[in-house]
């Protein structure tokens, strides 16, 4: 049987991060990402020619890095980032999957997308420009999606001569933002992108800095979590009885563990019936475990014979979330299309999809002051606000503070299948005492 201690030292290594970078127009964000990307050895021969191809072509004698990541047509011609995309690359001490996504306001919508799995968000900001409006936009959306760790990169420092006030004054303000805003963990880092300082390696420039570079901080935040402290969650995907002459009366419950762990013995309740069991197998890859912990795909045995179908969601018996058909949630709407108070939608929770109806549309969230705007009577593109969401059949759903997982869902348009908007369950931001500090609240965050 392997205890929590053992259990603990296996998770406490982790060999993946997933990131977000967000930043201004000018900011410098894809220029810091090629720069990353090249200095970390990450960048095939291949590339590397082409880029330095095209920046011969306009003229420049150094290889622009930012086409490194611009890889759309608009995107290169405006030199901007319009689309998220998604590189993957690796150090020995971690492998990486960043999702570069666009600062721009009309682009919110891809923001959410790329930072919605992050562990960690890289916000830029132009040290001659400071904490500007889009600055708080980033922070706030890394704040709602509960990403735990927020990176703020004052980016451009050789444009102020590496000057010190400059960067601690920056950092100042929008440490104290974030904070407020319930953000667990933000580390500042001063570098210039193009020139390479403090990105991959030390700068010779700012002696008077003695934190990590950008790569340093990101193979060793730690990302990893004790997960026999979260609220454990099984989303059943698949049945599986095959009802052969080998397994005649085999049935398993497939799926991948949302979050937390689940022990051979341990009782059990299958949600929205109520119903309870205990486990009395766990098979994982073809063998028997007597654990099993989150992102594992396993299949789930139960001691009876209950009813449990695909959309189901198995959990401890003493730790269930609560059932419900109202849903109150703050959502981001994607869509081109608005989402209007009446209409109808599908509702789409881990592998639960349920009719629902948008019963009310009490605010929209400016995120230029997080003030709300009351009443708006429809969400567009790019909108955050708050929806009250009545479904046809219960949802066992968590509060999205509580996992980042169970307590999301997806709203989309029974007519073609679009996807209109992505909820988070439960409160907008994270509840923040004046006794609070930044890294007390780090064990609250589950992703």
């Amino acid at each position: 049987m392997t205890t929590p201690t053992q259990l603990a030292e296996q998770l406490s290594t982790t060999t993946l991060l997933r990131f977000a970078t967000a930043g201004s127009v000018d900011d410098g964000k894809s220029t810091l990402v090629g720069r990353l990307l090249h200095d970390s050895k990450s960048v095939l021969t291949d590339q590397l020619e082409a880029v330095e191809d095209a920046s011969r072509k306009r003229g420049q004698e150094a290889p622009d890095l930012a086409l490194l990541t611009d890889g759309l047509r608009a995107e290169r011609e405006q030199g901007i980032t319009i689309d998220v995309a998604y590189r993957y690359f690796a150090t020995t001490r971690r492998r990486f999957i960043l999702a570069d996504t666009p600062g721009h306001v009309q682009y919110t919508r891809n923001m959410v997308t790329g930072a919605s799995t992050a562990e960690l968000a890289v916000v830029l900001v132009d040290a001659r420009n400071g904490v500007v409006e889009q600055t708080r936009r980033h922070a706030a959306v890394a704040a709602l999606l509960r990403v735990p760790h927020v990176v703020l990169a004052v980016n451009k420092m050789d444009l102020v001569e590496y000057a010190e006030p400059v960067f601690a004054a920056i950092a100042e303000e929008f440490t104290a933002y974030a904070a407020s805003l319930g953000v667990p963990e933000i580390t500042a880092i001063p570098i210039s992108a193009l020139a390479g300082d403090n990105v991959v390696e030390p700068s010779a420039n700012m002696d008077w800095y003695g934190g990590p570079t950008v790569l340093e901080h990101l193979e060793t935040v730690p990302v990893s979590h004790d997960l026999t402290a979260c609220h454990a969650r099984f989303p059943v995907q698949y049945v599986i009885r095959p009802q052969t002459a080998e397994h005649p009366d085999y049935r398993g419950y497939a799926g991948q563990i949302a979050a937390g762990v689940f022990r051979v013995g341990e009782p059990v309740t299958v949600l929205p019936s109520g119903r309870t069991s205990t486990i009395a197998g766990i098979d994982l890859l073809g063998d028997s475990v007597d654990i099993a912990w989150a992102p594992q795909s396993v299949t789930l045995r139960l001691s009876d014979d209950v009813d449990v179908s695909r959309g189901d969601l198995i959990a401890p018996a003493n730790d269930s979330p609560a059932v419900t058909q109202d849903v109150e949630a703050t959502v981001c709407h994607v869509a081109d299309r608005p989402l209007t108070v009446g209409q109808r939608v599908l509702l789409k929770h881990t592998t639960r999809t349920v009719k629902a109806i948008v019963k009310d549309i009490p605010s929209r969230l400016t995120l230029d002051d997080l003030s709300q705007h009351p009443a708006p009577g429809q969400l567009v593109a790019n909108d955050i606000g708050r929806v009250v969401v009545r479904t046809a059949e219960p949802l066992a759903l968590d509060a999205y503070a509580d996992s980042r997982r169970t307590g999301s869902f997806l709203l989309i348009d029974p007519a073609d299948g679009t996807t209109l908007s992505a909820g988070m369950a439960g409160a907008s931001f994270a509840a923040v005492t004046e006794a609070q500090t930044p890294s007390d609240d780090d064990a609250e965050w589950d992703f």
